[in-house]
């Protein structure tokens, strides 16, 4: 997101979250940068998870790593969720619902099919790939929880053909 990523935290409301991945990064500018993003993000009453290994105290790890906080978890599939599940998470990432930079080359998976990974376990979902406001307005009938996306939260963004200018 580069500078994109400090009016982009502004906009996110109060209670939500942040998943910060950054994996390219060097790991000195990383912890730099994480450290900002924490203290942004606890003035805004943001939660910050952490993915891959970090010796920063964030709100918690999105995937595998080890954590006294919360766990958010990445579901591609039924099975990953059933994974997330038995690891404790807190929520599922369920992606991509649709066409996203982040998937290139991947199809959306579509609302429906992304509800079945999660039916019956009892974790909220978040919605992810190629998500908009205008996209979560036709699927928060579907039981999700919330939306998560990175393209949304950028003043100008490549969108995929099919996809309104929600974000701008």
């Amino acid at each position: 997101m580069g500078d994109a990523l400090w009016p982009a935290l502004r906009r996110l409301p109060p209670g939500s979250g942040v998943v910060f991945r950054h994996y390219a990064t060097p790991a000195r500018e990383r912890r730099e940068l994480l450290r900002r993003v924490i203290r942004v993000a606890h003035a805004r009453r943001l939660t910050v998870v952490v993915a891959g290994k970090s010796t920063i105290d964030a709100n918690g790890v999105h995937g595998r790593a080890r954590t006294h906080g919360i766990r958010t978890w990445p579901a591609h599939s039924r099975g990953e969720a059933l994974v997330g599940k038995r690891a404790g998470a807190a929520a599922l990432f369920v992606s991509p619902i649709h066409p996203s930079r982040s998937h290139d080359g991947t199809a959306g998976i579509g609302s429906a099919q992304a509800m079945r990974f999660g039916r019956g376990l009892g974790i909220p979902m978040i919605a992810l790939g190629g998500m908009t406001d205008s996209h979560w307005r036709r699927i928060r009938r579907f039981g999700f929880h919330g939306w998560a996306a990175i393209d949304a939260w950028l003043p100008i963004v490549r969108r995929h053909p099919d996809e309104s200018q929600d974000a701008e």
